[in-house]
């Protein structure tokens, strides 16, 4: 391997590429972005990479959930609040099924830029370039609105600032506090049929800290608060350049994230992003798609983590319920054959979405649900262990999802479909998989 810096991925072909009109505006936002504060600490980053090689070895598991791209106009009180709760409520309901306390990782804080298959955008006989995030441009089909903008990752370190402060003084304030799960209701869903089954458990949890609390004769102070750590996919170089700093130990981090992920589209052993990734202390996530071999896994894996450190690699494969179980078990057994421990963590979303007869691009929580069963089989049938799910979700009462308790149809998509890019499991189906996956996990033991 040649030496490396955080600017060396520049000398390798980066996929994905954003084309900016001026040069040197890019420049000077990524001097401007090097001098600010970094986001989050080489302490929080290390405090999570131990919680990830416990969870490797089936001491704890990784609950990941968020948009599937912020937006700077959901950095409200509302709606961080709101993702907040779900997150919470979901990890609850694993932690009191699988028996082990779950890491909290939040897409949120900086998910801001999303790969595209498609870099051009046609409509009505207009060609422009796809949006790719609020980091690099704006929605609006207009051609002003398309243009990249360096100015806009500046715009992103800002509102990722403000989410992040205002998410760690709700966990720090007492908000997370789990003798009192009643607060993360969210209004709109007092009514769902799943509340009942969700109360019953936040009960039984409240109960069991009352019974401990009782016996020991002091209060669960812990309780009282839990960790909470970031993540999004580490696209946009110049900007994940800009927030790599050195620690007193010579160590390089990422210090805009607690957890990057590389993309499928961004995973070539030369390419760009791998540089990049193979420098930085933090521990990182690789999205794994069906069109992953075997030899290419490997391969991946001794250029980001020669030392095979615990807790450093976390596989999130996102394979399709019609895929799964062809891809998944030679991608298992490479690794126990090369003596390989990952966290293994599944994204059931990304391998099933597909559009509507009018082009909605939608996904079916059925599929949803039936490859995340097939993965914790297929799991326990190689003797290996699903550690974690990575799922994209919202605590807003959308209808970008079909199925689930209220049966959402192609009809209910026109209701209340929010998302700009993928679509997102509402509140309710996003708490109805974790209860059903919260029973799989029971079963298991």
């Amino acid at each position: 391997m040649t030496a490396w810096s955080p600017e060396s991925w520049r000398t390798k072909a980066a996929a994905q590429p954003i084309a900016y009109a001026s040069d040197s505006e890019l420049a000077r936002a990524v001097t401007e972005l090097a001098a600010l504060p970094p986001l989050v600490t080489p302490q929080e980053i290390e405090h999570l990479k131990q919680q990830l090689a416990e969870a490797a070895a089936g001491r704890r598991f990784l609950l990941q959930g968020g948009d599937c791209a912020e937006q700077f106009e959901g950095c409200t009180a509302e709606v961080i609040t709101n993702k907040l709760k779900i997150l919470l409520q979901m990890s609850l309901v694993l932690v009191q099924a699988s028996r082990r306390p779950v890491i909290r990782v939040g897409r949120i804080a900086g998910q801001y830029a999303k790969p595209r298959t498609d870099t051009i955008q046609r409509r009505d006989g207009v060609e422009l370039p796809s949006y790719r995030g609020d980091i690099v441009n704006r929605p609006g089909f207009s051609a002003a609105e398309r243009e990249p903008d360096p100015r806009l990752l500046l715009r992103a370190y800002e509102r990722s600032a403000l989410t992040l402060n205002f998410i760690r003084a709700l966990v720090r304030g007492g908000f997370a506090d789990l003798h009192h799960p009643e607060n993360w209701d969210l209004d709109f869903a007092r009514h769902s049929p799943l509340a009942d089954e969700y109360h019953g458990i936040a009960r039984r949890v409240a109960g069991s800290l009352q019974f401990m609390e009782n016996i020991l004769g002091v209060r669960a102070g812990e309780m009282e608060w839990v960790d909470f750590f970031t993540s999004h996919e580490a696209l946009l170089l110049p900007y994940e350049q800009a927030q790599t700093r050195r620690d007193s130990e010579g160590r390089w981090f990422n210090l805009s994230t607690h957890f990057p992920w590389i993309g499928m589209r961004t995973a070539a052993v030369d390419g760009a992003h791998v540089e990049y990734f193979r420098g930085i202390a933090n521990p990182i996530a690789i999205k794994i798609g069906p069109t992953m071999t075997a030899p290419a896994l490997i391969e991946l894996l001794e250029a980001l983590d020669p030392a095979h450190e615990p807790g450093r690699i976390t596989l999130i494969h996102r394979l399709g319920a019609g895929r799964i179980a062809e891809c998944l078990p030679p991608l298992i057994d490479a690794l126990q054959r090369a003596g390989r421990t990952v966290l293994w963590s599944c994204d059931p979303m990304h391998g099933n979405t597909y559009a509507t007869s009018d082009g909605t691009k939608t996904r079916h929580f059925d599929d949803i649900l039936r490859e995340l069963e097939q993965s914790f089989a297929i799991h326990r049938a190689a003797g290996s262990w699903l550690g974690g799910v990575h799922i994209e979700l919202t605590g807003e009462d959308v209808t970008e999802c079909l199925g689930g308790a209220r049966n959402l149809t192609d009809a209910d998509l026109k209701r209340a479909y929010r998302t700009e890019v993928d679509p997102r499991l509402n509140y309710e189906q996003a708490l109805e998989l974790a209860l059903l996956m919260g029973r799989i996990m029971s079963a298991e033991g």
